[in-house]
């Protein structure tokens, strides 16, 4: 699978056109993401939504990724999204996923309870905003296909789906969304990062942490564990179960 939506800016241009907004949600994907921005010579202005989620130990997360990955600038934007969508992340009283075998995660079909309507429509538009009072016309997120647990917002129909409608909500148009990681599993990212001097001990990936600590059952942790083994990458994740 090729990546439909990573394109460079062309060289030489002004330091104004080189600004990009980065959703950061202070997870390795994200976090990778904002690193591979300042590589291809992005400043960088990055974005994090407390949009309901359960755990304010992410938010805590971005702010270190971001100040340590030189972003020039970091919003930690409030919009609370649990009386719309409800998910495991947004509601006490839907259960995250434990336990689930690799095979089962990202299976076809599969759309876990961690799945948060709409979210990443809602937050790349607000993305988009930010850009476009900016002046602006480069739009990073961390989205995944391979590593995903199944998201139907993390495909390239969606991604290239978004920047067409980027091109006629705005005033003029002209913006690209950048996937980076769309087509890469997550030995890829963290080997990526790694070469990036990404410290992957501030960033957070557990669904459903305790006292700070990675619960080590769910998804997202099933996936990041296996990931940092396949990359042959010691993994600095402090898990609850370890």
């Amino acid at each position: 699978m090729t990546n439909p939506v990573l394109r460079l800016g062309p060289s030489g241009l002004a330091q104004d056109e080189r600004n990009a907004v980065v959703l950061l949600s202070g997870g390795l994907d994200s976090t990778t993401a904002l690193a591979m921005a300042r590589r291809d010579g992005f400043t960088c202005h990055a974005l994090t939504v407390r949009y309901g989620q359960l755990h304010d130990v992410e938010i805590a997360a971005a702010r270190a990724v971001a100040a340590a990955l030189g972003a020039v600038e970091h919003r930690v934007l409030e919009l609370d999204l649990r009386p719309l969508a409800r998910s495991a992340l947004t509601s006490a009283d839907i259960a995250v996923p434990k336990d689930r075998p690799m095979a089962e995660i990202g299976a076809p079909g599969d759309v876990p309870a961690t799945y948060v309507p709409a979210r990443n429509t809602v937050l790349l538009s607000l993305a988009l905003a930010w850009a476009e009072s900016l002046g602006a016309r480069d739009l990073f997120v961390g989205v995944n296909v391979l590593d995903a647990s199944g998201y139907p917002d993390c495909r390239p129909e969606f991604v290239r789906a978004f920047e067409a409608l980027a091109q006629v909500a705005t005033r003029a148009g002209g913006f690209r969304v950048h996937a980076p990681l769309i087509a890469m599993t997550k030995a890829e990212i963290i080997r990526a990062g790694s070469a990036l001097g990404v410290d992957y001990g501030l960033t957070h990936s557990c669904y459903d942490p305790v006292d700070g600590a990675a619960c080590g059952r769910c998804d997202a942790c099933h996936l990041r564990r296996r990931g940092f083994l396949e990359a042959g990458v010691p993994d600095p994740t402090r898990y609850v179960t370890s």
